[in-house]
């Protein structure tokens, strides 16, 4: 049942990260061999592909990278890595000539040629690049392109399982895959390998991300002892779209451009309501937003189907549908008229903050474990400002790429594998399959629920060790639950057990992490700590593995480019003074 399987390079996840560190990787390499595994089909998986909004890049006209940087600092309520913030607004600037020079993007441009950027929410500059409100199936299908072009070996529908540590423990030696064709086992052996699986918050009743993502890589980095940050900061769309119960296209987003363009909310009884919360209005950040339409929700002042209205018509039908075509169509299909009437719409789980702790570099606490993309944190501290998620893959994709070949080309021997660590993984996956088969969706939608109603937009001590309560009842409940194990190839059944299992690990640490923090920050929002805190003690939550269960430590926020109370931009500083 095992196969065994050697590469100088192993990139697991075929997202932006993931397809931008292959080509990085295998420039940079070219006598090294390069394999991308990934739970999919190259290019018609991840999250990158479902992209709507575009590209923060700083391009001039009044905007500048420290401009940029500045904005992604307080979007993040000063819990940022800094060098990492700075890195990614910096590279930006390069990727995005990369992207269309190299990779053959075509974004839109304005009459004189110059890259069109629009507003998004929480930004003083509009630097957000796109390709009408589909960017994500540009970047990922000309990315998918110069893949297929290259010598790089593909493992599609290959889902990993566990990062196996060498048998010195000195570092990471491969990692275990399933075959999802053949129901096989395989292990990988690789001088480094680049997780990049993506987030992928679904254990939340309305989620944005497409149902196969589950939290798997940071599942297995949590098992493997590697520390998480920030775990208790999930972001949530305010503008997800609310079709009913029938349709997966519930959850999906309406996209920040929108509220970026004017668009307004309105709540059931149509009265805007976000200058109630904020001066920005429907332009606050989204965890304001977010936090806004669901206060409307529990006032009893939400529409029919439980969430609030977003409203465009006053901006032209031919206007939007111009503009937003891929969004117009979506809601279409679902039965809205975006252009022209009131799309409902309720905050969606959407991206994760939090994840594994690395350097700027990509690098981890295990040698030879780099990691991109959405599994890392750091970047984004509290909150992510929209438009700085896939130029987060592939900023940090692309130096991925370019520090594992580099360290491929130097490094000896592969490592030899705790063969132990295989045999436990292996035991691990299995373990359903020896059980009396139940199904599996009914512990989903209950952990779903649970997840919303006490671990979600607006959190307490009580809800949250209630929700605790229930998502380590539905994880007893799935160690009982078997899977019918006669026939393992595509076995769909199988996966889905997997898939929650990962939800639930990781279900536990946000829930314990959001615990542990007292106070009120970006995202994480306590009514009974509703304060932010001192920005000057900022830190940082770090949650582990540990011998009797999670790990919840703190801290301290290295302010290494600037501090609260200071900026990098003259005018801020000009202001200071004069407030002083």
């Amino acid at each position: 049942m095992l196969d065994r399987h050697d590469t100088d390079i192993l990139i697991i996840g075929a997202g932006g990260a993931g397809l931008f560190a292959a080509l990085h990787a295998q420039r940079a390499a070219p006598d090294r061999k390069v394999t991308i595994a990934v739970k999919g089909l190259l290019g018609k998986c991840g999250c990158t592909r479902m992209v709507q909004g575009g590209y923060n890049v700083a391009l001039g006209h009044g905007d500048s990278v420290e401009r940029h940087f500045m904005d992604t600092i307080r979007g993040g309520k000063w819990l940022p890595n800094q060098d990492m913030a700075w890195r990614l607004c910096k590279t930006a600037v390069e990727r995005i000539t990369e992207l269309e020079n190299e990779v053959g993007c075509f974004f839109d441009r304005n009459t004189d040629g110059t890259l069109h950027q629009k507003a998004f929410a929480g930004q003083t500059a509009d630097r957000t690049v796109h390709k009408g409100d589909l960017t994500g199936i540009e970047i990922i299908n000309r990315l998918m392109e110069q893949v297929l072009a290259r010598p790089v070996e593909r493992m599609e529908e290959h889902r990993a399982v566990g990062l196996i540590p060498a048998k010195g423990g000195d570092g990471l030696a491969g990692v275990l895959f399933i075959d999802i064709r053949t129901g096989r086992f395989r292990f990988v052996r690789a001088r480094t390998v680049l997780l990049a699986t993506g987030g992928g918050p679904t254990m939340y009743r309305y989620h944005t991300p497409s149902g196969d993502k589950s939290m798997d890589g940071l599942a297995m980095a949590l098992r493997a002892g590697l520390p998480l940050r920030d775990m208790e900061m999930v972001q949530f769309h305010p503008t997800g779209l609310l079709a009913g119960e029938g349709t997966r296209m519930t959850g999906t987003v309406l996209e920040e451009g929108l509220r970026g363009a004017g668009g307004h909310l309105l709540n059931g009884h149509g009265a805007r309501f976000m200058f109630d919360y904020d001066d920005k209005g429907e332009r606050a950040t989204r965890d304001v937003v977010s936090r806004a339409i669901y206060a409307e929700m529990r006032k009893s002042n939400a529409s029919p189907s439980g969430g609030v209205y977003i409203s465009m018509a006053h901006l032209g039908p031919d206007n939007v549908r111009q503009k937003f075509k891929g969004m117009v169509k979506r809601c279409a299909d679902s039965g809205f008229d975006l252009a022209a009437g009131q799309v409902e719409v309720v905050p969606t789980a959407h991206y994760f903050m939090g994840g594994i702790v690395v350097d700027p570099d990509t690098r981890t606490d295990m040698p030879g474990l780099f990691v991109a993309g959405e599994d890392a944190g750091g970047a984004h501290g509290s909150n992510r400002l929209g438009g700085n998620g896939v130029a987060n893959s592939t900023v940090y994709g692309g130096i991925a790429g370019d520090v594992m070949a580099a360290e491929a080309r130097r490094d000896g021997a592969l490592r030899d594998p705790d063969e132990a660590a295989i045999e436990a993984e292996i035991a691990r996956a299995r373990h359903p399959l020896g059980r009396k088969p139940a199904p599996v969706q009914p512990l989903r939608d209950g952990l779903m629920d649970a997840m919303w109603e006490d671990v979600g937009v607006l959190r307490t001590a009580e809800r949250l060790e209630r929700g605790l309560a229930q998502v380590r009842e539905i994880g007893a409940e799935l160690q009982e639950t078997g899977v019918a194990g006669d026939d393992l190839g595509f076995n769909l059944t199988w996966h889905d057990w997997l898939n929650l299992r990962s939800l639930v690990e990781i279900s536990e640490v946000i829930g314990t992490a959001a615990l542990w923090r007292e106070n009120s920050r970006g995202a994480h929002f306590r009514e009974d700590f509703p304060e932010t805190g001192e920005l000057e003690t900022s830190y940082f939550t770090v949650a582990r593995a540990g011998a009797s269960g999670l790990d919840v430590s703190r801290e301290d926020v290295e302010f290494s480019i600037v501090r609260p109370g200071e900026s990098l931009l003259e005018e801020d500083a000009e202001t200071m003074v004069a407030a002083q």
